[in-house]
């Protein structure tokens, strides 16, 4: 069984060699990173290939801007983990959505070339959810004015979507509607539905060894103390059953990604195991509290993309919540052929739900400000 690397709410599996601080040589891979460079290029004339550090937050973190008619709608996309940034692998999956919306990707604080391009030290006291909030807030602000948008789509992923629903119930105004991906919405109730899921497909299985571990930390979450050590038995055995990606143990084609992608080196590649670290433990005791079954009403249109298999954020609990919220627009779209990884596993149908449910929004949108 190969186990996960990177962080722990998106993978929550972590392997001895996350702790290692050495950065291997990928070299060797640098032809194939230059023909995914020049098939990624933007070269339609009113497109848009940017990557930058804005001043976010009092600290500069990095920004990735691509699409093929800066004229489309807008999306700042708010990516998982913590520390798991979407800009090394965003080549496996993006460049349709491109054709119809100008993506914005960022590494969040302790995040990729963010966690490289200030001390750890400095920020370690400001590694909390709010302030991640807040980060999104003041980074739609300046794409706006950079940009001359009225209005983004805001969308997030796993993780993410802490802060996509904070920053969206906060700051209305700055958003055309939201879209979430493998929703968080009560971080307890998923870790028992992921843990019920993984237990019960290890005694289907006969698999003695799930059975053991994840029966040595029952009842889950119960009373007792959700730790570290507790939760990655806990997701381990879900995802190996194919809770993190459908149908699959692992899901070494997401882990890899880096490896080929024209943005990052190999010190940057580094920075997503360490910024995990980094980030992990000063999260992790809020992220236990994380609750949204309270929001009756939503301000903006919403739109949920939940995945039939997904056991890393469950999506029965997205699918209560959305049938039950007060919206101007919601929808709930669910991928049957997928678990917690729509965009890598559904692309396609993730462009459609896009096209349907969320563009002709945003241009009308777009358009009122005239």
């Amino acid at each position: 069984m190969k186990l996960p690397l990177f962080a722990l709410f998106l993978l929550a599996v972590l392997s001895p060699r996350i702790h290692a601080q050495e950065c291997p040589d990928r070299s060797a891979y640098e032809p194939a990173r230059e023909i995914i460079g020049d098939l990624g290029k933007i070269v339609a004339p009113n497109g848009v290939q940017e990557a930058y550090a804005a001043r976010i937050g009092g600290i500069d973190q990095w920004v990735n801007v691509r699409g093929q008619d800066r004229d489309n709608p807008m999306v700042l996309f708010v990516h998982g983990g913590p520390a798991a940034p979407i800009i090394p692998s965003q080549w496996q999956f993006q460049r349709p959505l491109e054709e119809y919306f100008t993506l914005v990707n960022y590494d969040q604080r302790g995040s990729g070339k963010t966690y490289n391009s200030v001390d750890p030290d400095s920020i370690g006291d400001s590694i909390h959810i709010q302030r991640y909030v807040d980060d999104a807030i003041e980074l739609a602000e300046y794409l706006r004015t950079r940009y001359g948008k009225r209005k983004l789509v805001l969308m997030g992923h796993s993780w993410g979507t802490v802060v996509g629903m904070h920053a969206a119930l906060k700051r209305p105004d700055l958003f055309h509607a939201y879209v979430g991906i493998g929703q968080v919405i009560n971080t307890r109730e998923n870790e028992r539905l992921s843990y019920d899921y993984g237990l019960q497909q290890a005694r289907a299985h006969g698999n003695a060894e799930a059975v053991r571990e994840m029966e040595a930390i029952g009842p889950y979450p119960g009373n007792t103390p959700i730790t570290r050590d507790r939760i990655i038995v806990a997701r381990k055995w879900p995802q190996f059953y194919g809770g993190l990606t459908a149908y699959r143990d692992d899901s070494t084609y997401y882990y890899r990604a880096p490896r080929l992608s024209p943005e990052y080196d190999d010190r940057d590649r580094c920075a997503i195991n360490q910024g995990s670290l980094f980030t992990l433990d000063r999260l992790l005791p809020e992220f236990l509290q994380v609750d949204f079954t309270g929001v009756r009403e939503f301000p903006i249109p919403v739109v949920m993309l939940m995945g039939r298999h997904d056991y890393t954020t469950p999506s029965v609990p997205t699918a209560a919540w959305i049938e039950q919220v007060r919206a101007p627009y919601k929808q709930a779209v669910w991928f049957e052929r997928s678990a917690h990884m729509m965009p890598w596993e559904e692309p396609g149908k993730v462009l459609v739900s896009l096209l349907e449910h969320v563009r002709p929004r945003a241009l009308e949108g777009e358009r009122s400000k005239y």
